[in-house]
């Protein structure tokens, strides 16, 4: 009866940490110039599932907390893309660039495949 007990809280006791908030955070770069990319890029990234997002002016580093249950890092990356601004994973759309403020239009790099 012992170890049916002990067996049972040694179960229970995994299960609570496999269950945990399945929030993961990830740093990444994005081009950018200046505080009106910034305001871009983070409402590009503002979808449900990222729970904070901070892009860094200066570094051009992204970084996003989010729900892993609901999205993950590459489909931000994209949402950003599509907004206009390089990063590591995907080139910017060529038709948001064009669109984006004289301010925000970041000297663009040859894309590398990874």
């Amino acid at each position: 009866m012992k170890n049916l007990f002990l067996f049972i809280i040694l179960v229970l006791g995994i299960y609570s940490c496999k269950t945990g908030k399945p929030e993961k955070t990830e740093t990444f770069k994005v081009w950018g110039n200046c505080d009106k990319c910034k305001k871009t890029i983070e409402a590009a990234s503002s979808v449900d599932g990222v729970i904070e997002k901070n892009w860094d002016v200066e570094s051009k580093l992204m970084t996003v907390k989010f729900d892993t249950t609901k999205i993950n890092v590459n489909t931000i990356e994209e949402l950003i893309a599509k907004a206009g601004y390089d990063n590591d994973l995907y080139y910017g759309d060529d038709y948001a660039y064009g669109k984006l403020a004289d301010c925000c239009q970041y000297e663009r790099k040859p894309f590398e495949l990874k």
